[in-house]
């Protein structure tokens, strides 16, 4: 199955790469723009509160350098530690822009970056009465994860470390119970730190993976971004062609009945 014919459907629209990208930490919005192009890209996450989207009719406007009509701007509420907060940036986002399809994470502890899961369920509860599209940063807690799909989000997103931290994949096992109970996209949402990280999540079977720093922080970026696009492919695949089953001892390549010669 190649990956064309295997998109990745959220809130209703289908989109042919699995991998969405951040754009905080670059330079520049040129090397922003590079970045999101060697990754294949097509969702691209903006914290409202930090980049200018029109906001500062001086400033530089990142839209110019990722237009909208190429891409699916994903506003998130990054740096927002509570519902009401969080609530009120979808809401400029709305009227900035007519997103309805945003990124919601209320954060609770500023060292660890850790979502606070109360003010989150709160925001979430309220941006889907009120019609936003919302793809949830989550705890890998299933049981969690399962509310949020239950009241209406679009997808969720469990961390897979903490935000910025390219610790990679802590506890696959939350994930596999949280892909078994998915009634809605799942896309691992921090911790990632290079492409064997992303095929990992892709091989468990993750519908995506956001990224940001594990791409804006490498020697090359644009390099890197490039190999977290082969990687999600890779994972994708793997997942897709079903891996051998793991076995404790040997088991020969080639028959061992029939040989020429005894």
């Amino acid at each position: 199955m190649t990956m064309h014919k295997d998109p990745l459907v959220i809130a209703g629209r289908a989109y042919h790469s699995r991998l969405l990208v951040g754009t905080g930490k670059y330079k520049d919005f040129a090397e922003t723009r590079a970045a999101v192009d060697a990754a294949g890209a097509e969702i691209i996450t903006v914290a409202l509160r930090r980049v200018n989207l029109g906001q500062d009719r001086d400033a530089p406007n990142l839209l110019e350098s990722l237009p909208p009509d190429q891409f699916t701007i994903l506003p998130n509420t990054a740096g927002c530690y509570t519902a009401e907060d969080a609530v009120r940036t979808c809401r400029l986002a709305r009227e900035l822009g007519d997103w309805k399809l945003v990124k919601l994470e209320v954060i609770g502890d500023p060292q660890t970056l850790y979502p606070d899961m109360l003010q989150t369920y709160e925001a979430a509860k309220t941006l889907v009465a009120e019609g936003f599209e919302v793809m949830v940063y989550s705890m890998d807690d299933p049981v969690a994860c399962k509310a949020f799909a239950e009241m209406g989000c679009v997808a969720v997103m469990p961390l897979a470390a903490p935000i910025g931290s390219g610790l990679g994949i802590r506890n696959p096992y939350n994930l596999r119970i949280i892909l078994e109970q998915a009634t809605v996209p799942i896309l691992v949402d921090a911790g990632v730190g290079t492409a064997s990280d992303v095929a990992v999540a892709m091989e468990l079977g993750c519908d995506g993976v956001l990224l940001n720093t594990a791409i804006a922080a490498a020697k090359d970026p644009i390099l890197m971004a490039e190999a977290m696009r082969l990687g999600v492919d890779a994972g994708r695949k793997a997942f897709l062609a079903g891996r051998m089953p793991r076995k404790l001892y040997a088991s020969a390549s080639s028959p061992v009945e029939g040989t020429f010669f005894e």
